[in-house]
């Protein structure tokens, strides 16, 4: 391969136990068929693998655990590791194993569909190709750091999407062309691309998978309202309609120009942001959030960024500006697992950090309803009983 993939830039915050698991399973199947050399298990490996004149419904999961030779196996492991810990972490374990599985069992078929050769179908490459089209979807700005072997030797970074694309375009559908007969699965590649882009998509729209400002509907939904904006300026006689009103050709130009480069800036912030936390640099990812709400006082990051900046601000003494990081999250996330933590963390600054009281009664009594930790609601009821004498108000009973 002369582009090696390395490592992805998008943020890992949890532990990718299946995807970790998944890449131990295929080692683990190379290791006893082909190379522990047990007559029975070479046997049991041809049953294991499908043929797509005959296949049999447990082929189509069995086959994407083997390799043919060690070069295979390398080449799937590394790219299940680069961009599946990424979505294994951001999907969450149920829903990445049967994107996995799903992937492979789809591309089979896709590939059967196509084969008149009665070929024998192994490896994971239609289960990765499903995985790499999930990352583009749901990290589709981020950038990969790739080993160069062409031309220039080094490592270099370049955009996910265009490394993604030139794997589809160059390596599958020109290759399928040029390499009729050749031993390459280019159709399964294409069907488990299909299948991970339309799934990551599904899942998306369904609130699936959690959203937020990078992934590629955030994307289409700021280019869908950019190309609104230049559509209102075509109104009759140079003028255009916004929100009901007639604005003048040259005075919507201007505020559609405005409108697309403060979109532009608020994504541009967003990744900033982002980028500071994954690496640790919480007072930058501070100051990039303050220019954002500045921007605009409606924007919210990612669930999870949204947390670590209202933490940011709680350790560094900021308690208003934590308030506000707080009080935005549980306004647009409302439906969140994380939200009765973080409507607990908030009643406690209001009633020991601002002496809100008020505040912190509604607060507090709404995450009293929804935390399940006994040591949570424990010392939710602790402040409650604050709150309440605070406001001469009857306290709480455990």
């Amino acid at each position: 391969m002369p582009l090696i993939p390395i490592r992805t830039e998008s943020p890992i915050r949890r532990t990718p136990w299946v995807n970790i698991a998944l890449i131990g399973l295929c080692i683990a199947a190379y290791l006893a068929f082909n190379v522990a050399g047990v007559p029975a298990l070479i046997g049991l490996k041809r049953d294991l693998a499908l043929f797509t004149l005959q296949p049999r419904p447990l082929q189509f999961l069995t086959y994407q655990f083997l390799h043919a030779d060690l070069m295979h196996l390398a080449a799937n492991m590394l790219f299940l590791w680069v961009f599946g810990s990424s979505v294994n972490a951001k999907m969450g374990h149920g829903p990445y194993l049967l994107l996995y599985l799903g992937g492979g069992v789809f591309a089979a078929w896709g590939f059967a569909m196509t084969d008149d050769r009665g070929a024998e179908l192994i490896g994971a490459s239609g289960s990765i190709a499903a995985v790499t089209t999930a990352y583009l979807v749901l990290f589709p700005l981020s950038r990969v750091v790739i080993l160069s072997l062409m031309f220039v030797i080094g490592f270099f970074r370049v955009p996910a999407m265009v490394l993604i694309l030139l794997k589809v375009i160059l390596w599958d559908v020109v290759a399928m062309g040029a390499d009729e007969g050749g031993n390459v699965a280019h159709a399964a590649h294409l069907a488990g691309y299909a299948y991970g882009f339309g799934v990551a998509l599904l899942l998306l729209l369904l609130r699936g998978v959690p959203r937020d400002h990078y992934d590629m509907l955030a994307l289409w939904d700021r280019a869908a309202r950019r190309f609104a904006w230049r559509r209102a300026m075509a109104g009759a006689g140079g003028t255009a309609t916004i929100d009901g009103a007639w604005i003048p050709g040259r005075v919507a130009a201007q505020r559609t120009t405005t409108d697309t480069a403060r979109l532009d800036r608020a994504a541009e912030l967003r990744d900033v942001i982002s980028r500071h936390l994954a690496a640790g640099e919480t007072e930058q990812a501070c100051a990039a959030q303050e220019r954002l709400i500045a921007l605009d006082a409606s924007l919210c990051l990612s669930e999870r960024d949204q947390i670590l900046i209202g933490r940011a601000h709680y350790e560094a003494g900021r308690s208003p500006q934590a308030a506000a990081a707080f009080e935005r999250f549980l306004a647009v996330y409302r439906g969140s697992t994380e939200a009765p933590a973080v409507g607990l963390l908030l009643g406690v600054i209001y009633a020991r950090d601002l002496q809100r009281y008020e505040l912190a009664d509604g607060v507090l009594t709404s995450a009293l309803d929804r935390l399940t930790d006994a040591a949570r609601r424990e010392q939710c009821l602790h402040w409650l009983r604050h709150v309440r004498a605070a406001l001469g108000r009857p306290t709480m009973e455990g």
